[in-house]
């Protein structure tokens, strides 16, 4: 299906949206929309005939546990009510723990790298089934940017989606700013990424805007689109006439001016940009499973070796390990690099803090200066486990258990914001007690989990 230029859906960009020349079709968060009802601005571009597709930020394929029954469901509703062509996803994990590892579960609140390895491609592959089956229309899946790396992988970005296209038929979500993000962050260069991958499954391609920071870049979608981006956009162009292209934007939203001007940049990169021929050798080799300059029947890291029974549980053991560090403020795995680990729980905090902020505004007015630092302190060492609105609750009775704020009236501010959702009193003792319990017990079992192997060790077969 030919989609044509888009751009991202949003809320607070939706009066613009409706009056951008050109767009084709939008995107919007499938996890935004209510599963009985449009928002009345999607509601009036479906009525013009403007193709809506629903984007998942929550499914977690690539985590070890399978998709839960209950939000294929809701992602299956927004895709009815939408009468939308396909749905998309994302090649991440966003949750670890629970009964695969015997441990408390633990939620990212951000989508994090699936390790490029036979195991976790098995795990995958096997959800990517589950979610097809239960899916009324196709699913595409988006490749992530990622901060850090995961150690021993055994296949490329681009071999790992050829694997998973070959084996499950699922479309592609072609992210380019997410190629340049992984090209700064982890040295993987673009190009064979897209020599490498099966372009004929390409759905269609996100553009995206960030921005380098101390030799690291974020993917913001807060920023403009830069030239390096749009020159991945010209590599992908050269090998693949895509069928949609979407501008997206998620903070910090500019003028419609300069949404439109984002918008033509995308277009005229997409006209000057080579025609697309047949795919090269490159990619072709890659799906037959050597890499380019290989004999044939050498082995090679792209080769798959005999499938090994407890992949689903190997991966859940390193996926909590990964996730506790993160999260918990438990040790780092071995072999992860301790910077960019910093990094990533720094990102995953400040993450939260924007959208406890977002899910209740009340708290930065009542804290003032002091909620971001008094947030971020509370979530160093515990875990979202119970959603932002829960995790609010749990921020203000850690801060009250501690007779904090210093300042009465922000205090007794709290005090009245936390009985008017929670309980008729303040948390006392007791609360603090079973707080404490729940959290080492998070701490426990993720130092448990530790002692298990990475997803690249298979039984009666060293790492690479």
């Amino acid at each position: 299906m030919k989609l044509g230029i888009g751009i991202g859906w949003r809320p607070e960009i939706a009066d613009a949206v409706e009056a951008l020349p050109g767009v084709d079709w939008v995107e919007a968060v499938a996890e935004n929309i209510c599963a009985d009802h449009l928002p009345e601005p999607l509601a009036r571009l479906r009525e013009r005939g403007v193709t809506v597709v629903p984007h998942g930020v929550s499914l977690g394929l690539g985590g070890a546990g399978r998709p839960g029954a209950d939000r294929l469901a809701d992602l299956a509703a927004r895709a009815a009510l939408l009468d939308a062509p396909l749905v998309t996803e994302h090649i991440a994990f966003v949750r670890a723990g629970g009964p695969l590892t015997a441990s408390p579960g633990l939620e990212a609140g951000h989508l994090l790298p699936v390790p490029r390895t036979w195991d976790a491609l098995d795990v995958l592959c096997e959800n990517v089934r589950v979610a097809q089956d239960s899916l009324p229309v196709p699913l595409a899946l988006e490749n992530i940017a990622a901060l850090i790396a995961w150690p021993d992988e055994e296949l490329t970005e681009g071999q790992f989606l050829a694997e998973l296209v070959e084996r499950t038929g699922v479309r592609l979500l072609i992210d380019v700013a997410n190629l340049h993000t992984n090209h700064v962050n982890r040295g993987e260069d673009p190009a064979t990424a897209l020599d490498e991958l099966p372009v004929e499954a390409i759905a269609y391609v996100h553009v995206a805007g960030g921005v380098e920071k101390d030799g690291v870049w974020h993917d913001t979608h807060a920023h403009p689109v830069t030239r390096p981006v749009l020159d991945v956009l010209t590599e992908l162009r050269a090998r693949a006439d895509p069928p949609g292209v979407l501008l997206e934007r998620d903070d910090a939203f500019p003028p419609a001016e300069e949404l439109a001007g984002e918008l033509t940049a995308i277009r005229e990169t997409l006209a000057a940009a080579a025609p697309a021929a047949a795919p090269p050798a490159a990619s072709r080799s890659a799906r037959s499973g050597t890499r380019p300059g290989t004999r044939s029947g050498e082995q090679t890291p792209g080769t798959r070796p005999a499938p090994a029974p407890g992949a689903r549980e190997r991966v859940a053991v390193a996926q909590t390990a990964v996730l506790s560090s993160l999260v918990a403020g438990t040790p780092v795995p071995e072999g992860f690099d301790h910077r960019r680990m910093a990094v990533q729980s720094r990102a995953l905090a400040a993450k939260r803090a924007d959208v406890v902020a977002k899910v209740a505004p009340e708290l930065p007015l009542i804290l003032g200066d002091g909620y971001r630092p008094a947030y971020l302190g509370y979530a160093r060492t515990r875990p979202l486990s119970g959603g932002y609105r829960r995790d609010a609750l749990d921020f203000v009775e850690h801060l009250l258990i501690a007779g904090l704020p210093a300042d009465d009236d922000a205090r007794r501010g709290l005090t009245r914001w936390w009985q008017d959702r929670a309980a008729p009193g303040p948390p006392r003792r007791g609360a603090r007690l079973v707080r404490a319990a729940r959290d080492m017990r998070v701490v426990r079992a993720a130092r448990t989990a530790l002692s298990g192997t990475l997803p690249g060790t298979r039984s009666g077969r060293g790492t690479r």
